[in-house]
């Protein structure tokens, strides 16, 4: 046996309907995942090949971001190389963040 539902208030209905649509979508949206915005905010690098008696702070300075403080510069340098100060010896390549 078939029910026949009656739509007693128009406005709820179309309210409800409304919002359940706009609902699907956002989490459709979320599951998918296009509200990300990393190619906006990825992060590019230089790969600098270290010479004879370049610091990483003189690095930094020169090949880093212009408007970030060099100290969060140096800190990044160090932990995307995994490295020391007293580990740069020439030759080496390393990558120097150009945007924080």
């Amino acid at each position: 046996m078939i029910r026949k539902y009656k739509i007693r208030n128009r406005f709820r209905f179309t309210m409800f309907l409304t919002l359940t649509i706009l609902m699907g979508m956002i989490i459709s949206n979320i599951l998918i995942g296009f509200n990300q915005a990393e190619s906006l905010t990825k992060t590019a690098y230089a790969q600098i090949q270290v010479e004879y008696g370049d610091t990483i702070w003189e690095l930094a300075r020169e090949f880093g971001p212009i408007n970030i403080d060099t100290r969060k510069v140096v800190r990044e340098i160090y932990s995307l190389n995994e490295i020391r100060a007293d580990e740069l010896y020439p030759g080496q390549v390393i990558l120097i963040p150009q945007s924080l």
